[in-house]
């Protein structure tokens, strides 16, 4: 291999997609190069283009989609105009790619030694004994669990994040030149996004791979890139070494992305989150001049009129805008972007009372009967002990954080509260009545009071309706205001949630994500509630959105004292947001208590290793390697002991694996589950 020249140089890149009307330019004017043991970062909202580029180089683009104009050179060789048998050889030993969706890359009808042992085959003709051998070697190079089990089972059997170290295993085993990540950890837990973020860093520094690693997480690709690509709306506005990028932007729109971004160190009300307003345009309706400008708060008359083109402000960083000139020694965009942050509103009560208590709450799901003893034999009745003896209260006024890995059973302990699952034993107090009844049997009083934000809104979206109707239908149902103020109201709410009336008629269909997730909101507080339970809000939005959810929640709580409940993945998220927060493993809380305490020592092991895994955006940051092994158990039979013990790095012996640990108490409400002394609690810091 030549090392004078990059394994990758796109040169002014422009894809287009043919459609019925005409032809729409999605990418534009693109150009970086890669070379040899080196990851590029690309980063930028949704529908900026990200992933057309990826897919413009292993010529993915659908019979409709087209490279209009520019270079893709492949170790010095042009890409384009190569036959498709030619373009087969390249993606299966030279190229190789990494999708989000892990199930829909691999056939969910083949074991997956015989997925990963076809490429072998194929592409180096090996036979099928030496390819198993080699398939076995890639799985163990990933860390895989159970390696040889592994490979006799089908996709569908793995866990999410075995599913994605499969596909990395197989994108590794013809030692390709260059590798392609789309959204690689997405869909991950903060675990396991780690411990993949970790093996992306071993295998790149081991192999000397070149990577193009896409990503909307600005903490991810911090984490694991030399280089920064900035894209919005098909073009790359900024591109410099990954240092410079995150400590020094020189594009609006890049220090936009800065903002947006809650950070997992700052306590809550300590900064604000500042979201970029409006959205991206679509490729057929960009606007004149620079395509930032109409977002753009620092824009000039020049930015309307004249496209930007993109220079080199200085050495190895490049940027596509005007002004990026005036930016260079960072105190004329302190001046434009420097606030106050606002204080922290004062309680409405000093001492608020109660609102909602769960004691000893249990939701047992029944599995298939299981029998023993043979074929006469006595069956079985299994449970997924989804929430296994839950505890704690809230303070009206005050929000609670519940964070934890998929599964651990944050979003049961949501749908329980509200009603939506039968409690196996427990008991929920809610504005001093029992509630431990499912949600049919409630009073329409309580049902109006406790209301539910969801984490996909096109589940509780009707598409046949306008939105306008749907916010209605609430206020009708509760009976909040009078009929002839209904459509008022409904304007009200729109506005509260900051969209105007004009999306009053508009169909479900016509909105963003974002959009979506606001009118979730506004129809969960149309009945003003004492209660608003928030499973997920915000996860699978891009940073500025997230980041305008998040303002708009917190200002619904200050102005309308409302308690809220924030179930998330996200700790950073959960930081800016919770006044208290528990710890969830596998159906229990192993730590509870406020929100400073939580994220500072002392902490039990499992909330240090999710502390850990947080992908901070600073690429100079030493990486804590508190990581966890292994998969969350099964709740069907979970560990004897403490069910941390099969994955805690701070095991001390038998005791784990035997004794129920027991609770400590530090003070003012913050309790940890764990064997481990007060003293050694104390010394894990994260």
């Amino acid at each position: 291999m030549n090392e004078n020249i990059p394994v990758l140089a796109v040169k002014n890149l422009a894809v287009s997609y043919k459609t019925r009307r005409r032809i729409v330019d999605a990418v534009r004017d693109v150009s970086f190069e890669i070379w040899r043991g080196e990851n590029l970062g690309l980063v930028g909202e949704s529908g900026c283009g990200k992933s057309t580029v990826a897919y413009s180089i292993v010529n993915f683009l659908g019979s409709n989609g087209f490279v209009r104009q520019g270079e893709i050179l492949f170790r010095g060789q042009s890409l384009r105009n190569r036959s498709e048998a030619e373009l087969r050889r390249l993606r299966g030993s030279d190229i190789s790619m990494v999708y989000q969706e892990p199930m829909s890359a691999l056939n969910p009808t083949m074991r997956i030694q015989d997925q990963m042992a076809e490429t072998l085959m194929s592409h180096r003709g090996l036979g099928q004994k030496e390819a198993y051998d080699r398939v076995l070697e890639a799985l163990k190079r990933v860390y895989m669990p159970d390696a040889e089990g592994t490979m006799r089972r089908y996709p569908h059997q793995l866990s999410g994040g075995q599913q994605q170290r499969v596909l990395i295993a197989m994108a590794l085993l013809n030692n390709p030149s260059l590798l392609i990540m789309d959204e690689p950890t997405t869909a991950l837990d903060v675990t396991v996004e780690a411990a993949v973020l970790d093996l992306i860093a071993e295998l790149q520094a081991q192999y000397q791979t070149a990577t193009l690693y896409i990503s909307h997480n600005m903490g991810v690709v911090a984490r694991v890139s030399h280089k920064v690509a900035v894209m919005y709306a098909g073009e790359i506005v900024e591109i410099a070494e990954a240092g410079e990028v995150f400590h020094r932007p020189l594009h609006p729109y890049t220090m936009g992305l800065m903002r947006c971004l809650p950070d997992v160190d700052a306590p809550k009300g300590s900064r604000r989150l500042i979201p970029i307003p409006g959205r991206v345009p679509s490729p057929h309706q960009l606007p004149q001049g620079c395509i930032f400008s109409p977002r753009c708060e620092f824009a000039q008359d020049r930015c309307f009129q004249e496209h930007p083109v993109q220079e080199e402000v200085q050495p190895k960083h490049y940027v596509r805008c005007w002004r990026a000139a005036e930016w260079i020694d960072q105190t004329g965009m302190k001046e434009c972007i420097e606030e106050e942050v606002p204080p922290c509103p004062e309680r409405w009560e000093e001492n608020p009372p109660r609102l909602l208590s769960l004691n000893g709450v249990k939701v047992y799901y029944p599995v298939p009967f299981q029998t023993v003893g043979g074929y006469f034999g006595l069956e079985k009745r299994r449970y997924v002990r989804a929430a296994d003896g839950i505890d704690f209260q809230i303070q009206r006024g005050r929000t609670l954080g519940v964070v934890g890995e998929s599964g651990c059973g944050k979003s049961t302990i949501a749908r329980a509260i509200v009603g939506l699952e039968p409690l196996h034993e427990g008991k929920i107090e809610f504005l001093g009545l029992d509630i431990s009844v499912p949600v049919h049997k409630r009073s329409l009083e309580i049902i109006q009071q406790m209301q539910m934000v969801f984490q996909d809104p096109n589940s509780v979206l009707n598409p046949s309706y306008c939105i306008g109707d749907q916010i209605a239908f609430t206020l009708r149902r509760f009976r909040t205001v009078s009929k002839e103020r209904i459509q008022e109201e409904v304007v009200r709410l729109l506005r509260a949630v900051k969209l105007d009336e004009s999306y009053y008629y508009r169909m479900p269909r016509q909105l963003s994500g974002g959009e979506k997730q606001r009118i979730g909101i506004a129809r969960a507080i149309a009945s003003q509630p004492a209660l608003l339970i928030c499973d997920e809000p915000v996860s699978a939005l891009d940073v500025s959105v997230q980041a305008a959810v998040l303002n708009l929640l917190l200002e619904i709580q200050n102005s309308h004292n409302t308690t809220m409940i924030l179930i998330s993945h996200d700790l950073s998220a959960v930081r800016f947001f919770s006044d208290d927060v528990a710890v969830m493993y596998l159906g229990k809380i192993v730590e509870i208590g406020p929100c400073e305490a939580i994220y500072t020592p002392p902490h039990h092991p499992y909330t240090a290793a999710l502390l850990a895994a947080v992908p901070r955006p600073n690429p100079d940051l030493k990486v804590s390697h508190v990581r966890l092994s292994g998969r969350v158990p099964s709740a069907i039979n979970p560990p004897s002991g403490c069910r941390f013990h099969t994955r805690c790095p701070f095991k001390i012996g038998a005791i784990c694996e035997v004794d129920e640990p027991p609770e400590r108490d530090f003070g003012g409400g913050h309790r940890i589950v764990c064997h481990l002394t007060a003293e050694e609690l104390y010394q894990i810091n994260p």
